[in-house]
């Protein structure tokens, strides 16, 4: 462990993460709060913090080892949790539920400790959806953008936040390219999410603030109803398109953005099945809701923005759906396990590695029915690796060990079963609303409940094993 170039990456990423706190100071004075200055001392603080760091171990050696690059990026994400929580502490909560709520916010988690949010200060608002835009493309992405001119290499740090990019995923040849490149793309996604919320009837302060969380899948909001609260058709479909386009691979989107090649789109496998699993979820959504004579146009108009917005793990709400009847709220946090695409910012498993699986299911029945045949795991047309098989079935066995370790903490706190299932599935899979007493709010769950979630959270935006591999011996004899 070189703990010169660690700190020195720490300094960085602190002294970029302290600009976080500029734009809350600064909506604060435009309101005329008086909250506003807290968040100027917060950011001086945090960047003198930062500087401290870096200035003495500026000159360290110029790469990362790989054990360096998996301290720096699991560790900082509890850092940005305890930084992240100041604000939320002077303003008087405590430190538990700062900690969770900082956490939920930058892990784009989207569960909540608090309550009477049209009734915050704006700047405490526009805080929290900060926190999950800076969360969602990830800050070390972006520091991995401008480390070269800094003179500190960012290859291990890229390879660590970014676990599920393939070699046959890269954007472009260079690491800093592919950083400038996402946070490109991130940004103009931002800004078109932006005016379309203008264009479909939101006031300025509302679109910014949920521009920021829908791009990043985050599902904070300036309100308690979420985006229920505007009761608009337009609103919702301008939700939906965001919600899917940063639920989408990011490498199709630079394939169509940069090399004008948009058919890319068509042929990605791994778009088809997301589609396909959203498809698939809403119909049996919608059947369920026939069974019970409860279909019209008001329910399926929220089944199809609930569906999209639990699947894709963003967990905006436009209604209660914990509340619907029969199959349809278990059946919704099944989608979120399966998640998003991978390489972009949403939560699960991601739907690559679900396609893989059942690929090899597929290939188990085969072989049962034909022992002597000789099949190849395919994904469209191309052959997969049966390295990355292994890879993919060792995640999944170690993500469901994780979640039922997770689950048995929970449920010692004395949480009910179907509370703490969907609490530790809303968190590890950075959903946010779950089922039960998680429904809306994590306010009423204890301290330990709280941390125990917080860690999910983490494990979940870190895709577990860059977490977990600190915590073997093997990696600290190395």
């Amino acid at each position: 462990m070189n703990i010169k170039p660690i700190f020195s990456l720490f300094g960085i990423l602190l002294c970029s993460f302290s600009a976080v706190f500029l734009v809350p100071a600064l909506v604060g004075y435009i309101f005329n709060e008086i909250n506003y200055f807290s968040f100027i001392l917060v950011f001086f603080g945090v960047m003198l913090l930062g500087l401290l760091m870096w200035l003495p171990n500026k000159n360290s050696i110029d790469a990362l080892k790989i054990s360096d690059g998996f301290i720096v990026t699991a560790m900082f994400w509890f850092v940005l949790g305890v930084v992240g929580a100041i604000p939320f502490i002077t303003y008087g909560i405590s430190p538990v539920n700062a900690f969770f709520e900082s956490t939920s916010g930058i892990t784009t988690t989207g569960a909540t400790i608090l309550v009477g949010l049209d009734d915050l200060p704006k700047s405490l608002l526009i805080y929290r959806q900060m926190l999950q835009w800076v969360g969602g493309m990830g800050l070390i992405i972006l520091v991995v953008a401008i480390m070269p001119t800094l003179g500190i290499g960012g290859g291990q740090l890229f390879k660590m936040e970014v676990p599920s990019f393939e070699s046959s995923q890269r954007l472009t040849p260079r690491i800093t390219q592919n950083a400038k490149a996402l946070w490109q793309i991130y940004l103009f996604l931002t800004i078109s999410c932006l005016l379309a919320y203008l264009i479909s009837g939101m006031g300025l302060f509302d679109a910014f603030a949920h521009a920021l969380s829908t791009v990043a899948i985050g599902g904070f909001s300036t309100h308690d109803a979420s985006i229920g609260y505007f009761d608009s058709f337009a609103v919702e479909v301008v939700c939906i398109i965001f919600m899917l386009m940063s639920a989408t691979s990011f490498s199709l989107h630079y394939a169509a953005l940069y090399e004008r090649k948009f058919l890319k789109y068509l042929y990605s496998e791994e778009l088809k099945f997301f589609l396909s699993v959203i498809a698939i979820f809403l119909t049996l959504t919608i059947i369920c809701f026939a069974t019970f004579s409860m279909l019209d146009w008001d329910t399926l108009r929220k089944s199809i923005f609930q569906t999209i917005s639990i699947v894709t793990t963003s967990g905006f709400t436009i209604d209660d759906y914990s509340l619907w009847p029969g199959y349809i709220p278990f059946l919704l946090l099944v989608g979120a396990f399966i998640g998003a695409c991978s390489g972009s910012v949403g939560g699960g498993l991601k739907s690559w590695r679900v396609l893989i699986i059942l690929d090899q299911a597929r290939q188990e029945i085969i072989k049962t029915i034909h022992p002597n045949a000789v099949v190849t795991s395919r994904i469209g047309k191309k052959v997969v690796d049966a390295s990355i098989s292994e890879k993919v079935w060792g995640f999944f066995a170690v993500y469901v060990i994780t979640f039922i370790v997770l689950l048995v903490l929970v449920l010692m706190s004395g949480l009910d079963f179907e509370s703490s299932f969907s609490a530790v599935g809303a968190t590890l899979n950075n959903l946010g609303p779950g089922l039960g007493e998680v429904s809306s709010n994590y306010e009423s769950l204890s301290s330990f409940t709280k941390i125990v979630l917080s860690l999910a959270m983490i494990l979940g935006r870190l895709e577990i094993f860059t977490l977990l591999v600190l915590l073997t011996p093997a990696f600290w004899k190395r």
